[in-house]
């Protein structure tokens, strides 16, 4: 891909990444971009870089808008691999340009690069710098996700630079959110933003939402966000920012995702009853087994449903170990507004769905108890309580819905 001007003398020096699927344990089905940009003014500027693997298509972007080595300053907007270890190879092009990033990010940058032989300054919230006719702005964002965080307000072209904020893992030859929605659907685009977030943001809710006041304070005026992965927002950038203060605020659909895994298809024996009481209270649901599903698929579909039921067999007393694997990604993602339970089959024992409801009070998620559990497999009988079950809990589901 060329450099792209997305406004005036601005342009996108980014690369695309068709090919990756595992992204640092996040299946990317679409892959993802890796964007930044450069700004043509007095002071000729770079807005971040990109993964080193990609390090020639960058340099050979800027090059075809101008010579490298007339960068005058490189701003750092976030220190993660993919955004910043091709550093090196844009400053041995241009040595005297001056870097620009938070204290955070100095000190994590350290642990990339000997910056004794670059000329190193870090900024803070409401630091500027003017860079010809244009003025940037800078808000840090720490947190949101790493540490280092912040982002960039271009005020002449009211473009907000973002890094991870508001972007998407997409590879696509479209560059903007207009040209992607005409050539795939605004569906897609908006489901990308959803499993983007609840993969990597979910847990950082309440400084999504301080941040957006704060940039809301500050009058910032918004005709583009442009973030580090994705399609650039410019039809209209209100959208996302809705999305992401909507999700911070704890929406989702009333329904149920049903997320299990199976070892002799006891537990997934019971799914099927347990989905059919769900929907008879008038509730949709979505059923997910565990190893035939990427996990990042089935944390952006419990994200989705406010209530989820967890289906686990005991093996050894615990919990299935895909199903395990699943919960520990969850809770790391500390979600929160979501009502859970639990249910599965065993042989003699049992653990399983008492380990489960162990797990859902280490995250302080709202429960339905007792969850449902069978020995061996289920007869008809326990295909009638699994029902009921289903049934119980889409009331329950319902009714904590109404809160939000």
């Amino acid at each position: 891909m060329k450099a792209v001007e997305i406004k005036n003398d601005i342009y996108w020096v980014g690369a695309v990444d068709w090919a990756v699927r595992d992204f640092h344990g996040y299946e990317t089905p679409r892959g993802t971009t890796y964007n930044n940009y450069l700004i043509m003014d007095d002071e000729i500027t770079l807005i971040d870089t990109v993964k080193y693997d990609f390090a020639t298509y960058t340099l050979k972007n800027i090059g075809g808008v101008v010579d490298p080595a007339r960068i005058k300053n490189v701003i750092i907007n976030h220190i993660e691999n993919d955004h910043v270890t091709s550093l090196d190879c844009v400053m041995d092009l241009a040595p005297n340009a001056t870097i620009y990033i938070s204290e955070k990010g100095k000190k994590g940058l350290e642990r990339f690069f000997d910056l004794s032989r670059w000329n190193v300054k870090t900024v803070k919230t409401g630091d500027t710098l003017t860079i010809g006719k244009r003025t940037l702005e800078f808000l840090e964002t720490p947190m949101l996700h790493w540490p280092d965080s912040m982002v960039t307000y271009a005020r002449e072209d009211k473009i907000l630079f973002t890094q991870d904020a508001f972007g998407q893992h997409v590879a696509s030859a479209n560059r903007f959110d207009d040209e992607y929605e005409i050539s795939n659907s605004p569906v897609e685009l908006e489901d990308a933003v959803v499993d983007y977030y609840a993969n990597i943001l979910m847990p950082f809710g309440q400084m999504i939402k301080t941040k957006i006041a704060e940039i809301q304070a500050k009058g910032f005026e918004i005709d583009i966000i442009a973030p580090d992965h994705g399609l650039i927002w410019r039809k209209d950038p209100g959208k996302v920012l809705g999305m992401y203060l909507d999700m911070a605020n704890g929406k989702a659909r009333e329904s149920v995702a049903i997320i299990y895994d199976t070892m002799w298809q006891s537990t997934e024996k019971m799914a099927g009853p347990i989905a059919e009481g769900v929907r008879a209270e008038g509730l949709n649901c979505q059923i997910i087994k565990l190893r035939a599903t990427p996990t990042s698929v089935a944390i952006k579909e419990f994200w989705k449903c406010r209530g989820a039921l967890i289906g686990s067999p005991t093996l050894n007393n615990i919990l299935f170990p895909s199903v395990a694997e699943f919960l520990t990604h969850l809770r790391g993602l500390r979600p929160k507004n979501r009502i859970v339970g639990a249910f599965g089959s065993f042989g003699w024992g049992g653990g399983a769905v008492k380990e489960a409801y162990e797990v859902f009070k280490q995250m302080g998620l709202q429960t339905v108890e007792p969850g449902i559990q069978l020995a061996y497999r289920p007869s008809l009988a326990d295909e009638e309580a699994c029902f009921e079950f289903g049934r119980t809990f889409a009331r329950q589901v319902s009714e904590y819905h109404k809160g939000f």
